[in-house]
């Protein structure tokens, strides 16, 4: 999967929460997706060990590195954190709380000065600490770490900015039973993807942007998705 920014070409390997590659991967960047399982749940979902050591390798040879809810508690536990149920969930969109250095940070453009924060979608009942020598970047009243940074290589969110809002229906028939036992109302988290869903997704486009030119310089090679 390709990806031109800033004059720079980077290809992308994804590592899909579904199914992990033995081989290793190739490319520039790996994106690490999410699922609707925990990491620590690999007797059941035994794929999860060899995902995690894609992930272990890739990080030990210091290339960048994305991960997305389940991904990013991958990339977390991976760099020593621990990853642990909460007992309760956080389903729908609400805005996000950047933290002081989340504030300087890629993610600035969800939280404009002046202007109502960018309401991102959330997914999860899980949460990871923080790895040791990164950077909390962001919270919510529930979860008081959504988002850190391990220099400029590596990023972890928990919140959903790839979530396309026209696509919010196979979410909603995916989860139904999810969103039924959590006690909400599908035509809510609906009605909030029309309305929030084009404004978070030029603030993604600008983030993700933004994470990508402080990769720094990077080469095109053949990848893999």
């Amino acid at each position: 999967m390709g990806h031109h920014c800033g004059g720079v070409s980077w290809t992308v390997d994804l590592v899909s929460s579904e199914e992990a590659r033995p081989d290793p991967v190739s490319g520039d960047l790996l994106v690490v997706l999410g699922g609707p399982i925990g990491v620590y749940e690999e007797e059941q979902y035994p794929f999860l060990r060899a995902e995690k050591r894609i992930v272990r390798d890739w990080l030990a040879a210091g290339r960048p590195a994305l991960g997305v809810c389940l991904g990013a508690q991958l990339l977390a536990e991976v760099l020593g954190a621990d990853v642990t149920p909460t007992g309760r969930k956080e389903i729908g969109f609400a805005p996000l709380t950047l933290t002081d250095t989340g504030r300087t940070s890629v993610l600035a453009p969800l939280a404009p000065p002046g202007e109502e924060p960018v309401p991102v979608l959330h997914w999860h009942g899980d949460e990871f600490a923080i790895p040791d020598g990164a950077d909390r970047l962001a919270e919510t009243p529930g979860f008081p770490n959504q988002a850190f940074a391990l220099g400029d290589q590596v990023l972890g969110l928990q919140f959903h900015l790839e979530a396309d809002h026209r696509r919010i229906e196979d979410w909603l028939v995916g989860h139904a039973h999810e969103i039924a036992a959590s006690g909400l109302d599908p035509r809510s988290i609906r009605d909030d993807a029309e309305r929030h869903g084009p404004r978070l997704e030029r603030a993604a486009t600008t983030v993700l942007g933004a994470w990508l030119d402080a990769l720094g310089s990077g080469s095109a090679v053949t990848g893999r998705g």
